[in-house]
């Protein structure tokens, strides 16, 4: 019986595993999709007006972003996929935690980075206003907008190329040290937000949500990680006493402040222990293995 539970879409891609040069091929491939979602995006500003852009612009050219390393990927996948094994990109491996209480972990996990992490950001130099302008845009105007964009599309895309096809690439396809791959993706994955304000955060939540996958091989758990993490800033973002305010620190006393960081980033170490407890499946991590087509016929 086919295990449940794997999405068919994510199969497309199980017998590609890029390596250091295929990382920078898919990162090559996601700046031609930046591109082409620039295309798109005039093409309708002058076909729809300048209005529906503003409104539904990075909807459309978000996703078109990640278009050419999908097909790309796929490709690849399909050319391997006669000879060579492949690698499921998710797969469910939760003993002896459970699958309830991974996600509970990771939920808890989640919310604490978020917190300790703006403390590290609180140290960086202010925004310059047009990226701080560039930023508030995503919180702005219609809900639902904002909601597929930043809550659906972002951890759906961001995931399956950070984790799905640069982690597990680097773990099975360059027999690298998990470590060293989990820092690795986590840095692309800093890469991609293009600026320091970004970067930091998604650096850190990298190296977690990497750990999350290298030890459960669920991309439907790290995709959750980042949904929760992206909603709950979107969700700040609309409350109007919080929009004119930049890091919880504005809003709270500094020493309670530090403490609840601290007890966040000692709540982090926590959960961290506690995924350890999960054993992968292999040195190279709980991905469960696609037979070649020719080995399955």
């Amino acid at each position: 019986m086919k295990r449940r539970g794997n999405y068919k879409f994510l199969d497309k891609f199980s017998h590609y595993v890029p390596g250091i040069g295929g990382m920078f091929a898919l990162l090559a491939w996601l700046l031609v999709g930046a591109l082409l979602g620039g295309v798109v995006v005039v093409v309708l500003s002058f076909a729809l007006g300048s209005d529906f852009v503003t409104e539904y612009g990075a909807l459309i050219s978000y996703p078109v972003m990640f278009i050419p390393p999908m097909i790309y990927a796929s490709n690849k996948s399909a050319a391997n996929a006669m000879s060579q094994p492949g690698w499921k990109l998710d797969s469910s491996h939760f003993a002896p935690l459970g699958a309830v209480k991974c996600i509970i972990l990771a939920l808890i996990v989640t919310v604490a980075l978020s917190f300790w992490t703006d403390a590290l950001v609180c140290l960086l130099p202010d925004m310059p206003p047009a990226l701080k302008a560039a930023m508030e845009q995503l919180t702005q105007g219609s809900v639902w907008v904002n909601f597929l964009s930043v809550s659906i599309f972002a951890p759906v895309c961001e995931e399956w190329l950070c984790r799905g096809m640069v982690l597990r690439g680097l773990l099975q396809g360059s027999k690298m040290k998990p470590v060293w791959a989990i820092v690795i993706s986590a840095a692309f994955f800093a890469l991609i937000h293009m600026n320091p304000w970004q970067a930091i955060p998604a650096f850190i939540m990298g190296c977690i949500f990497g750990l999350v996958y290298y030890r459960t091989g669920s991309l439907k758990l790290t995709m959750f990680m980042h949904f929760a993490n992206n909603t709950m800033a979107l969700a700040i973002g609309h409350i109007d006493a919080l929009k004119d305010v930049d890091n919880w620190k504005d809003i709270m006393p500094l020493n309670y402040y530090i403490l609840t960081a601290v007890a966040c980033f000692m709540l982090t170490v926590l959960v961290v222990l506690a995924y350890m407890k999960i054993k992968p499946q292999r040195p190279e991590g709980s991905f469960d293995e696609v037979p070649s087509l020719f080995e399955a016929e």
